[in-house]
């Protein structure tokens, strides 16, 4: 699993960052950054919700 974000989408919830902060960080505009874009298994399920939970649908995975 790779993780995209797409900066230009993001709005700055920061919903992302509150379920899985091993993953997800934001800069100082609240923009997402991806602190790994290959998620370990462990985290992969709070990854998955994490993009579910974006409002802005800014963040999508991409099979490898």
């Amino acid at each position: 699993m790779r993780i995209n974000a797409d900066t230009g989408l993001c709005v700055g919830s920061g919903q992302c960052v509150l379920t899985e902060p091993a993953v997800f960080d934001q800069d100082g505009d609240g923009i997402v950054v991806l602190l790994t874009d290959h998620p370990s298994d462990e985290t992969e399920a709070q990854v998955r919700d994490a993009i579910t939970l974006c409002p802005s649908r800014a963040l999508s995975i991409l099979q490898e």
